[in-house]
């Protein structure tokens, strides 16, 4: 089984995660994603709308998807940090390959994030294309960082032994959880 797991705030989820869960699991080989909603981003200067609120938007744009599950598996696991949360992931589902699942506009400061590179050496990484990233991201500290481990082609990324990480193009969206909340779309 090959689990992608897509993390973040999800304040709110919007077609844009949907339809890069969905290229994932087409493009990547992947059997399911797990959307891992945080309990917040210590990067982000405000708090996110409560959990329940998140978790419930995001289920009903998964809708009956059984390949995708939204879950608060960080909290019930007592974890923040990216790092972590793979780390007890992987000890607890052994015989599990997991692949993590990013914006290219996160890579663009992965090196923010705290024990990036044990993330980069744990599990492969798909960096998903976005609008107006791709430079920032392949220019970015950890993409020069890790040149060495990047696979070129997409199809490979949930098959290679970390380090490994490769940029995924796709037909991008445009939609954006600080758009939405900007436009006032979103009632927290």
């Amino acid at each position: 089984m090959v689990i992608g797991l897509l993390g973040g705030s999800f304040d709110p989820a919007h077609e844009g995660h949907v339809h890069i869960t969905r290229e994932a699991l087409k493009r990547l080989g992947l059997t399911r994603v797990w959307w891992l909603v945080s309990p917040g981003n210590p990067l982000k200067p405000h708090p996110p709308a409560p959990l329940e609120l998140r978790m419930a938007r995001a289920r009903a744009l998964v809708g009956d998807d059984p390949r995708i599950l939204v879950t608060d598996l960080e909290v019930r696991l007592g974890t923040r940090a990216t790092a972590d949360t793979l780390d007890r992931l992987r000890a607890r589902y052994s015989g599990v390959r997991f692949v993590w699942i990013m914006g290219a506009d996160n890579l663009a400061q992965f090196h923010r994030w705290q024990r990036w590179r044990h993330i980069l050496d744990t599990v492969p990484v798909a960096v998903m294309a976005r609008p107006g990233q791709s430079l920032p991201a392949l220019t970015s500290l950890a993409a020069r960082a890790y040149q060495g481990a990047r696979v070129d082609r997409p199809e490979w990324i949930a098959t290679a032994a970390p380090p490994a990480w490769g940029f995924v193009m796709l037909p991008m969206s445009d939609a954006s959880s600080t758009a939405i909340r900007a436009r006032g779309e979103w009632r927290r």
